[in-house]
């Protein structure tokens, strides 16, 4: 199950990391230096010839061990264990949405319309655990605790990057479906409420009263970069489509815009939450 870019166990290869692909690529410049093939370094070193290859080509993390038996292998530089600490990886993200998390990081503007639950930047500890929660194939402590710091750092986008323009647009049904309980609800409600005070986001509300509107066809997220180019990408089930065509893009546009204008307004999406939260 995808949930905002994230995957369920089994369900995407995980997002590695320029840091991993570095520390891979140092690790093979030494091993041919020493002339040295992947399969002889591994019996050198205690591993077989396709995990040397997955740390080479940055896929996996070098535990401890792999870290200091390339070091005597390869000549003790020093190098491998001094970059080891500051080795990272994104976990949880899905192969598909890469591209779109890499354009997202660094983006002027990003619209956000969503019909099935609350966006991942505005989502909550405790309502994105109850997702994660819920995912099947079922996840286990550790992938929950590693898609919810993935999750959390995407959040900083938010504050970090004051000048890039956020709007979302929330169907009314993502809040009363009460998904994780009151209790989770009300902090989630409080939650939007704080980030939609902040000057560079917009939240609005498409209220359950609007018989229909632009959106119909499914979610939806927009981005400008700032060369000002436009991309969009749309996410189903196990699957995600990130679209460069402008003449798509240049549709989707439209349609956003329509749906600016058949939510509430702001101030009226402010009062529709604080009504909601009251009413819990």
């Amino acid at each position: 199950m995808v949930v905002d870019g994230q995957v369920g166990a089994g369900s995407g290869e995980p997002e590695s990391s320029d840091s991993l692909r570095t520390f891979g690529a140092v690790v093979q410049a030494l091993r041919e230096f020493n002339g040295l093939s992947r399969e002889e370094f591994g019996g050198l070193v205690g591993f077989s010839k396709g995990t040397v290859a997955s740390v080479e080509l940055g896929r996996r993390m070098p535990d401890v061990d792999f870290v200091e038996a390339a070091e005597r292998v390869l000549g003790n530089t020093g190098a491998l264990r001094a970059a080891a600490p500051y080795l990272a990886r994104r976990p949880g993200l899905a192969a598909w949405f890469r591209q779109w998390a890499r354009l997202e990081s660094k983006a002027s503007t990003l619209y956000t319309y969503e019909c099935r639950l609350i966006p991942g930047l505005l989502q909550t500890e405790a309502y994105a655990r109850t997702l994660f929660r819920n995912q099947l194939p079922p996840l286990d402590d550790d992938q929950i605790e590693a898609q919810w710091v993935e999750r959390s750092r995407r959040q900083q986008l938010l504050t970090e990057r004051p000048n890039t323009a956020f709007s979302f647009i929330l169907e009314e049904h993502l809040f009363r479906r009460g998904t994780g309980g009151l209790e989770v609800t009300r902090e989630l409600i409080d939650h939007v409420l704080r980030i939609g005070e902040l000057r560079n986001v917009e939240i609005q509300i498409m209220p359950t009263a609007q018989e229909a509107h632009a959106g119909l066809d499914g979610p939806v997220r927009l981005l400008e970069t700032p060369e000002n180019k436009w991309f969009a990408y749309c996410e189903g089930q196990e699957s995600g489509q990130l679209i460069a065509d402008r003449q798509v893009v240049s549709t989707l546009q439209m349609r956003y815009a329509r749906m600016r204008s058949q939510a509430l307004t702001l101030r009226d999406s402010t009062d529709l939450l604080q009504r909601m939260r009251g009413d819990l």
